[in-house]
């Protein structure tokens, strides 16, 4: 079996550090970068075993280019905090490092949200680039929704990657706030511009997209909360851009 690198950042993560260590606790290394953590993500994540480096937040594209940085495995496979490898996951990313057919595999993820998990809504499946050859990958620079760009074949498998990704409502609003203020920051060193009117279409652009279009509806109660919580993210990121145009301009 070719040797497997796992990589995974981490902040205040010590709910999650340790299903998600032992979901992979089959891989030859398992890399954890930290960025200030105050609870115990760090101490919990050494004491399973992993090698954990501490750094300050670039953003999610660079920070994960950092844990890339420190894998020696031939295959590397990049997880989140809240994400579990099942069983037959494993066994699927080992007959595939095994044939080794492609360079780089997506894994379908299965999102849960509130206690459910979600088949529509545009969550399902969710295709995601997790499994690649270690110099074939590299992640964009973007401060938020990076994506791993590989450079070669690419392959599907079946099983999915769980994701627990909205535990309560206090994890949506704390969420939705991070990454409406993340996306702000990125549209804002890009340039762009963004007024009311702007920020009024994108949002119900947003729920209509999730709602309709991509079946929310069939998900019932927590599709309309899917849909809410997109609408209002990109509500946020849009009126927080225009905040921050507001402070570029001279008096």
């Amino acid at each position: 079996m070719p040797r497997l690198s796992v990589i995974l950042i981490a902040k205040n993560e010590a709910e999650n550090i340790r299903p998600c260590l032992d979901s992979v606790a089959w891989a030859d290394e398992r890399i954890v970068v930290d960025s200030g953590s105050s609870d115990d993500t760090v101490a919990i994540a050494r004491s399973m075993g992993a090698t954990v480096y501490e750094h300050d937040w670039p953003g999610f594209g660079p920070q994960k280019n950092r844990a890339l940085s420190y894998a020696s495995g031939k295959w590397v496979f990049s997880i989140d905090a809240d994400e579990r490898v099942t069983p037959e996951l494993r066994a699927e990313l080992e007959q595939a490092m095994r044939e080794a057919k492609a360079d780089g595999y997506y894994c379908p993820r299965l999102s849960q949200f509130c206690g459910t998990f979600i088949h529509h809504s545009g969550w399902y499946p969710d295709y995601v680039l997790r499994l690649f050859k270690r110099g074939k990958g590299r992640f964009s620079d973007s401060l938020v929704h990076e994506s791993l760009q590989l450079n070669g074949r690419s392959g599907k498998l079946r099983s999915p990657l769980l994701h627990y990704s909205y535990l309560d409502q206090e994890d949506v609003e704390r969420k939705v706030e991070h990454y409406s203020d993340a996306a702000a920051r990125q549209m804002y060193a890009a340039g762009k511009q963004a007024g009311l009117m702007r920020a009024m279409l994108s949002a119900g652009w947003a729920f209509l997209r999730t709602w309709i279009i991509r079946l929310g509806v069939l998900d019932g109660r927590a599709g309309w909360n899917i849909a809410c919580m997109n609408a209002r993210t990109t509500w946020l990121k849009y009126r927080k851009l225009a905040a921050l145009n507001l402070q570029r301009q001279p008096l």
